[in-house]
């Protein structure tokens, strides 16, 4: 292929959407047309991408007509449903839904841990993972790749924005109902100002709410059941003991979390930190004494995974506590799925 390959964005108007319009601005340019498409409610919008104001199309089969690379972000039944209709004409869909993520012949990748697995994609399509997953994976893995990985013990504290843009909205909604009050200081005191918990199980505004996803066999959610499911596809891990509580926190964007992990072979704090300062799309942050530690605030926004407060357990020398942030729309979701296609770009133009 000598021409740029053109790219398609289905749910160019979504929340992760608007993030990905915004990378593809500020990453190399190697895209020929942007294309951009979404249900037929937002369909003659107009977006800015690149510096150009480009008209949004309705999801149709013409839509995909001269396009190399979808990038999909749209809801698992629409996926479902639209993802093959594009692999059929020849387009490489890169899918941020759950739909395909477990798929036998669907690579779930993050470049940073196994780029090579986008190659072999015998359906076409390319998956990403959950965000809670990609805010702990490229850390890891790339401490797997030294010790060897044998289980995770995973509590992770979810955004808002992990619900979309509803979730966004009740909680600031929530917010001002509380802000000025002195609610939270009485048994079931937010309950009864806070009428509406929007997608959560319980008020999310001073609070924190032990429930993400649907309820699954034996009391787990979905989004448990993925961190485990995802760590052991993308690492290679088919009997990798995985154990998970996910948590919604009051944050607007940013996923955190804590990550019991044991290894194969003794670690020690100092080499651990080491692989995780040189580990690509990784920053260590993480110095306690001066207050050094990542928080979801100081994250949003930015492209790594951010690692601090790595310790050595104190009673298993092959075991590793840390604690992670990653942005959820971001690395969660928009740029993993962009690193993708750029993947996919480059066998093309080969």
């Amino acid at each position: 292929m000598t021409r740029r390959p053109n790219l398609a964005v289905v749910g160019a108007t979504g929340a992760v959407g608007e993030v990905l319009l915004g990378l593809l601005s500020l990453r190399q340019d190697i895209w020929g047309e942007v294309r951009l498409v979404a249900s037929p409610r937002s369909a003659g919008r107009k977006l800015t991408v690149r510096g150009e104001s480009v008209e949004v199309l309705p999801l149709t089969e013409e839509a995909f007509e001269g396009i190399d690379v979808a990038l999909f972000d749209v809801p698992d039944e629409v996926s479902a449903r639209w993802a093959p209709i594009a692999a059929a004409k020849g387009v490489v869909v890169v899918d941020n839904s759950g739909a395909f993520r477990m798929d036998g012949d669907v690579p779930l990748v993050v470049p940073e841990v196994n780029a090579a697995a986008a190659r072999m994609r015998p359906r076409g399509i390319v998956a990403g993972p959950n965000c809670s997953t990609l805010a702990m994976i490229a850390a890891i893995g790339a401490l797997h790749a030294e010790y060897g990985l044998s289980e995770l013990v995973v509590a992770s504290y979810q955004a808002a924005s992990g619900e979309g843009r509803s979730g966004v909205d009740a909680l600031r909604a929530q917010v001002a109902l509380v802000a000025g009050t002195e609610v939270g200081e009485q048994t079931g005191d937010l309950r009864a100002v806070i009428a509406d918990n929007g997608p959560f199980a319980a008020p999310l505004a001073f609070n924190a709410v032990p429930w993400a996803g649907a309820l699954m066999d034996g009391g787990w959610s979905s989004e448990e059941l993925k961190l485990r499911d995802e760590s052991r596809k993308i690492l290679g891990l088919p009997a990798l003991r995985v154990s998970a509580t996910c948590v919604r926190i009051p944050v607007v964007r940013t996923h955190a979390l804590a990550v019991h992990a044991v290894f194969e072979r003794e670690v020690t704090q100092e080499h651990a930190q080491q692989i995780l300062r040189d580990a690509p799309g990784v920053v260590l942050y993480d110095d306690p004494a001066a207050g050094e530690f990542p928080t979801p605030n100081d994250v949003v926004g930015t492209d790594p995974v951010w690692v601090g407060r790595v310790r050595r357990a104190l009673d298993d020398p092959a075991a590793l506590d840390l604690f992670l942030c990653g942005d959820n729309l971001r690395k969660g979701a928009a740029l993993n799925a962009l690193q993708i296609a750029e993947l996919v770009a480059g066998e093309l133009l080969v």
